[in-house]
């Protein structure tokens, strides 16, 4: 429950898309501990998500959308369902992301994994905000705020890895998004950051677990471990609370100081 300034409080409500799994699961489960209901958006039918008895034993009041996030249809559906349960939409997590099917060399990278990976990644990630921002306007301002937006972006937005170039190019857009979106929405008392994480231990990161065991084990991560998806929900669930309402636009890396350039 979150305290309006009237004396009241109001439960809040909070759209996480790919949340079946991974991180985005952890950060669904987070929030619901902090107290919002929650929406899950995910490709994958319900009943394959194994983790919805962590939410019913948290008793946190959750609802399940399927549907993808490079579809319009469902990106409306997924605002008309939140706000038919819930009544309103005051958190959206852009999670939802895809690796490409096969590591090409950048030479050999195809038009059709470029258009699926950015495409879901971020166009996908662009319009779903503004069909949920155009439902926060609606919405008033509680204490000095109206919303909140947080995109799951990467280290690759800043990294080069030519085997994945449809990903890295996929990856700085949504920090772009992130710009923009903050920058328009500042005055509508929406707030915008990005969070990019480094080597996190998920299904996406496990077909080259060897790679990265090999670059920590060689002191690349000053932070000598893998991160977990609980390590970016709780960066999440800070910027999610109501204590950053003279920030927007930034970003934090969750990458164990992979970012730090050093000699």
């Amino acid at each position: 429950m979150f305290p309006t300034g009237k004396g009241k409080t109001v439960k809040k409500t909070a759209i996480i898309t790919g949340a079946s799994r991974g991180i985005g699961n952890a950060i669904a489960l987070q929030l619901g501990k902090d107290g919002f209901n929650i929406v899950l958006f995910a490709t994958s039918p319900e009943a394959s998500c194994n983790s919805l008895e962590k939410f019913k034993k948290e008793r946190i009041d959750y609802i399940y959308v399927r549907g993808n996030l490079a579809l319009h249809e469902d990106r409306m559906r997924l605002v008309n369902e939140a706000v038919m349960h819930f009544g309103g939409i005051h958190v959206l997590v852009n999670n939802a992301g895809v690796a490409p099917l096969a590591r090409a060399d950048l030479l050999e990278m195809t038009e059709e994994s470029f258009d699926r990976v950015i495409g879901i990644n971020t166009k996908g990630n662009m319009f779903v905000t503004q069909a949920v921002v155009k439902q926060m306007l609606k919405q008033p301002v509680e204490d000095g705020k109206r919303g909140t937006i947080v995109n799951i972006s990467s280290c690759s937005a800043e990294v080069s890895s030519p085997n994945r170039g449809e990903y890295c190019v996929s990856k700085a857009g949504v920090s772009m998004l992130t710009k923009l979106y903050a920058d328009r929405l500042a005055s509508e008392s929406i707030f915008v950051h990005e969070v990019r994480p480094g080597v996190i231990a998920t299904d996406m990161t496990s077909t080259v677990q060897a790679k990265y065991d090999d670059l920590i084990a060689r002191g690349e991560f000053p932070i000598a471990r893998w991160g977990t998806p609980e390590d970016v929900a709780l960066v999440v669930s800070a910027f999610c609370s109501d204590k950053f309402k003279y920030t927007t636009g930034n970003y934090i890396d969750v990458d164990g100081g992979f970012h730090i350039r050093h000699l």
